[in-house]
């Protein structure tokens, strides 16, 4: 394999003066969407009591999701079209708008019209803030902006659901939202001042473009497939399949071509993404269920395991970003084993004759093996894509996670109406972590099949 690119060993890459004010831009947006999903989380319950909205309960993250993959669609077209620059600042107003119709709700629509929001321009960013790295940081320099972003999710986790608890009981759930909006106001300032500084964008004529109705089509399809999760039934079953027709005709326009086969390369990678994200992500949703109604856990204690998956994602990928000579092909595979380790402990969780330990053990290994792998697929995308078509696969890259994530958490809802109950699982949870210990064994076959040469952008 030949890989050509700066070779120089960056020092201070965060910092430095042509890097700073993006780096803390940045930042600062991961964390604060970071604090709004776990405060949003721990405030749900409250929040759609005193809207009267319990039959809805689900709705407000369904819609949230949904708004996110259009935008995410539309960002990446958007992003090869103009730069990164508009969806940047849009997703980031429309998050701070989103952030004050919640907060300021007075019934369900409202606040769904302001999850909508929200979602939207979480999807926006999302793509952005990748092309904007890919801008501002070269190749080398990559991993470790990635690590920065990781940990940047760490002190939410930890803390996050927590302050949103004690938000929501002494001045109310509304603040959960309004809290965050002056920050958001600063980080749409120092925004604007990086972008300023981007170079004027040239698109490609080779660009692709994504259609605007087969990202409708897949986030209708997301949205079946996660409402079908979250109320197994016979009739979920069914349009949780539909959903799952119409995704498959809207993936064959909104992924490259060959990702569906894992074609070696950029395929390769983006398929990655969604077998290594629906693999944990399966075992994350059912791990709560797994250690109250298995192990006795009480609510509050049971997403501590949680906490400990973010803590080893941290540190896996502070690992990565320290190893800049470190093969990302390899760093992938190693992450994918890792995940694989993790899952194949947590098989035991399930089982009430095993300790509860074990799931603070899986959690580690896997959470490690994700802060590894993570970063190497984001720096592996930008490395194989042309620049004309970086907005579009990064757009790809997420869309993968998305429903890599939708189909396992299905797949759990679905064991879990047909083996088992959510007050006995275990056999559902059992034979649902052995699935997603394959599919991580999967990704762990495919990453070991590259092109026998590529050039670093």
């Amino acid at each position: 394999m030949t890989i050509t690119g700066d070779k120089a060993e960056p020092k201070g890459v965060l910092w430095t003066p042509e890097h700073r004010v993006t780096t803390i831009g940045l930042l600062l947006m991961v964390t604060l969407i970071a604090f709004e999903s776990m405060g949003v989380a721990t405030a749900m319950p409250t929040m759609v009591a005193d809207l009267d909205g319990l039959a809805l309960y689900a709705w407000p993250f369904t819609t949230f999701l949904v708004a996110s993959v259009v935008a995410t669609v539309l960002s990446g077209r958007l992003g090869d079209r103009k730069g990164p620059a508009p969806a940047l600042l849009a997703g980031t107003a429309l998050f701070a708008v989103g952030l004050l119709v919640a907060g300021l709700a007075h019934d369900m629509p409202l606040l769904l019209l302001g999850r909508a929001l929200q979602g939207f321009g979480s999807g926006l960013l999302l793509v952005s803030v990748s092309l904007l790295i890919a801008l501002t940081f070269s190749d080398r320099e990559r991993p470790v902006i990635y690590a920065a972003n990781a940990a940047a999710w760490v002190l939410p986790a930890v803390i996050g659901p927590s302050i949103a608890g004690v938000v929501t009981v002494s001045v109310g759930w509304r603040w959960v939202f309004l809290g965050l909006i002056p920050l958001t106001a600063v980080g749409v300032g120092l925004l604007v001042v990086v972008t300023r500084k981007l170079p004027r964008h040239v698109p490609g004529e080779s660009a692709r473009r994504a259609g605007v109705v087969p990202a409708v089509v897949a986030a209708l399809g997301v949205a079946a497939l996660t409402w079908a999760a979250q109320h197994p039934s016979l009739a979920a079953l069914a349009y949780g399949g539909a959903g799952l027709v119409a995704l498959a005709y809207a993936l064959r326009k909104l992924l490259p071509a060959g990702t569906l086969t894992s074609r070696p390369g950029l395929p390769t990678v983006i398929a990655s993404r969604g077998l290594i994200a629906g693999a944990y992500a399966g075992m994350e949703a059912y791990l709560p269920l797994t250690m109250t109604e298995v192990h006795g856990y009480s609510p509050a204690l049971a997403g501590l395991p949680l906490t400990v998956t973010a803590l080893g994602w941290s540190a896996g990928s502070m690992l990565q970003g320290r190893m800049l000579d470190w093969s990302r092909e390899a760093s992938l595979r190693t992450g994918f084993a890792l995940v694989a380790a993790g899952l194949a402990i947590f098989v035991f969780v399930p089982l009430p004759s095993f300790p509860a330990w074990m799931a603070f053990v899986a959690s580690a290994v896997g959470g490690s093996g994700m802060g590894i792998a993570m970063p190497a697929i984001s720096v592996l995308l930008l490395r194989y894509s042309p620049e004309a078509e970086r907005g579009f696969n990064t757009s790809a890259l997420q869309l993968g996670d998305w429903v890599g994530s939708a189909l396992t958490i299905g797949l759990g809802g679905v064991l879990l109406a047909s083996l088992a109950s959510a007050k006995e699982p275990t056999v559902a949870i059992l034979v649902l972590s052995v699935l997603l210990t394959g599919i991580a064994l999967l990704g762990v076959r495919l990453t070991g099949r590259w092109p026998s040469a590529m050039s670093v952008a």
